[in-house]
């Protein structure tokens, strides 16, 4: 890496520290968050408080004898109408498909289990062995599924305390929470050929026994993350609530810290999303009502990885028989498969929603659905990408190399002109670029092809660990593209670095340092020394973040790095004719100069060091 592409790098560096500080949150923002979190936390009160009302009796878990008058009594006082239904045992019911088993409890009639039978979760023993089992999504025995409804006389009945009769068919089931007098309160869920479930809530002779007042029907929605990813910190990162106000973008809350939202907007849809895997609530004909969304970290020592939190407003009209038509999509984060239903929900991949999440949508993933129809190794169609990018960008890269060719041919006049002036550095540093302007040469023209490389690198950082086709793929000896390759376990760990070693990382630095050698080789650092050292030091700096990395990044920048070590060796060496580029500097230097870039900078050398001249001379 010569002076030219030093600079590039620190320009780079800038710019990522410029983009960074754009995307902090303003002052107003952070208020405007500080407001929601105080919202769903009082929503969340209210919520344990009806929790805590409902809890308040003890639960029936045993059959009780409808002659048991005083019994009897007890429940109608508690749950009115759905009396009936608050006594009974809990069962188990299941339907499935090639791809899904769903399993249900007629207690709540809620969902117990998602069995995703084309995917596996890697876990690691105490010898750090992998250990494969079926991902489960909603598995959770303390999650929630429930209706809170407001029953005339007695309060708030909620639906998980009920239990539900089940009318069983081929793909679907059917729990009715009798009310008594042909009324009941009904789900209806029917499977799909994939991961889609056709979901209906019924309330049937329900329009006089609920609350005048209510328009909704609250549900509410808890969902305790299961740990499916080797890199859990990356899943961490990657999982949240997403969601869909019907006139709006989709958008979340935030992946890295607690934070909720209030929509007061109608919803479309709410998505509890996992890195690789969601289960979305869809409101098919009409929209849901206002809704509160939350998020809760959960620190690496915890059983779960978060608590994704959602409670619904379900419209409801008081007609005598009405029925609120959903759709649940449990299963994998596969771009084309949500894409189909046109609505957005393909936009829970977490690509990023910056100018790199477009490259990533609309450029990279593109390449990479066509190159996967060629070639079925995906590390070898990481290899083909790095090969596309490298053979777009060789125009820049030829005249990065050129500019650095005639730099190269320019040092022995530098060095003599050192020799002549001494140790004033900034005079040397006025006459030299004096010398590029009368030679013609540009000392920046190295840097453009790096700075054109860096939105895709930054873009793929997203792309791998969002990619669902790399996920658990192997290439070489990295067992997962979408996580760290953990070469060589250590038996303690570093901070910032891991207790890993990643191999992809140490060959990205040791062909990173070999690079950076050769091309900068015959370089002059002697105006700004420390920058020799820098360019050293700042791979080294990297390993640390890395190392963390998916391996599916760094496997690119190990390839991109051979490539741009053998373009350098072949074009300097083999295409490059050293006579031609000098012939061509004193053909430049012949000629009259306009004023430019170089001209301005030269300019504002002189007026500094006159400017310090003077100063010296002020002196006593």
């Amino acid at each position: 890496m010569d002076r030219q592409s030093t600079l590039g790098m620190v320009l780079i560096m800038g710019l990522l520290l410029i983009w960074m500080q754009m995307n902090q949150p303003s002052k107003s923002e952070v208020e405007r968050q500080q407001h929601i979190r105080d919202s769903i936390s009082l929503v969340q009160q209210r919520t344990d408080s009806i929790n805590n009302f409902v809890n308040a009796q003890p639960a029936v878990q045993t059959p009780v004898a409808v002659g048991d008058s005083a019994t009897y009594s007890q429940l109608s006082s508690r749950y009115g109408v759905f009396a009936p239904a608050a006594i009974g045992q809990e069962k188990l019911f299941t339907l499935e498909n090639e791809h899904v088993k769903v399993i249900f409890s007629n207690k709540g009639a809620r969902i117990k289990s998602v069995v995703l039978k084309k995917f596996t979760k890697i876990n690691e023993d105490a010898k750090h062995q992998e250990v494969r089992t079926t991902v489960e999504l909603m598995e959770d025995s303390k999650n929630k599924w429930e209706y809170f409804l407001p029953v005339n006389g007695v309060g708030t009945v909620n639906s998980a305390d009920l239990y539900f009769e089940p009318s069983i068919g081929s793909n679907s089931i059917s729990f009715k929470a009798n009310a008594g007098q042909g009324r009941y309160f009904e789900q209806v869920y029917t499977l799909g050929t994939d991961y889609n479930i056709d979901y209906n809530v019924r309330f049937a002779g329900l329009g006089n026994v609920l609350d005048p007042s209510a328009n909704q029907i609250t549900m509410q929605w808890e969902n305790y993350l299961d740990k499916l990813e080797k890199n859990q910190e990356y899943e961490r990162t990657f999982s949240t609530v997403y969601f869909k106000e019907d006139d709006s973008n989709a958008d979340y809350c935030n992946c890295r810290k607690d934070d909720g939202k209030n929509l007061e907007k109608p919803v479309k849809w709410i998505s509890h999303s996992n890195q690789f895997f969601n289960t979305t609530l869809i409101a098919e004909k009409s929209p849901f009502g206002n809704a509160n969304v939350a998020t809760e970290m959960y620190t690496a020592d915890k059983p779960d990885l978060k608590k994704l939190y959602s409670r619904i407003g379900v419209p409801f009209s008081h007609a005598g028989d009405e029925t609120f038509e959903m759709k649940i999509f449990t299963g994998p984060n596969e771009y084309e498969r949500l894409s189909a239903y046109n609505i957005d929900l393909q936009d829970i991949i977490p690509f990023g929603w910056s100018f790199f999440g477009t490259i990533n949508r609309w450029i990279i993933r593109p390449i990479f659905n066509l190159l996967l129809l060629l070639v079925s190794s995906k590390g070898i169609v990481i290899l083909l990408l790095t090969l596309i990018v490298k053979a777009v960008l060789y125009p820049l890269t030829f005249k990065m190399l050129y500019s650095q060719s005639k730099m190269a041919a320019l040092k022995p006049r530098i060095d003599k002109l050192k020799e002549k002036i001494g140790d004033d550095q900034q005079k040397i540093q006025m006459e030299t670029m004096k010398m590029y302007q009368e030679y013609g040469v540009n000392p920046l023209g190295g840097c453009m092809p790096m700075v054109l490389q860096m939105p895709i690198w930054i873009a793929l950082y997203r792309f791998f660990p969002a990619s669902i086709q790399f996920r658990q793929e192997s290439f070489l000896w990295a067992s997962d593209l979408t996580s760290y390759d953990a070469f060589v376990q250590l038996p303690f760990e570093i901070p910032l670095f891991g207790s890993h070693i990643s191999l992809f990382t140490m060959l990205w630095v040791v062909t990173t340092l070999m690079y950076t050698y050769y091309s900068t080789r015959q370089m002059d650092f002697s105006a700004q020394p420390y920058m020799k050292y820098m360019q050293y030091i700042m791979p080294v700096m990297f390993m640390f973040a890395f190392n963390n990395y998916a391996s599916g990044l760094t496997c690119y920048l190990v390839f991109s790095n051979v490539l741009n070590i053998g373009q350098t060796i072949i074009t300097k060496n083999y295409v490059f004719d050293q006579e031609k580029i000098t012939a061509e500097l004193e053909l430049a230097k012949s000629k009259p100069k306009k004023e430019g870039f170089m001209q301005k900078m030269q300019k504002q050398m002189e007026m500094q060091q006159k400017a310090q001249q003077e100063k010296m001379k002020k002196k006593p």
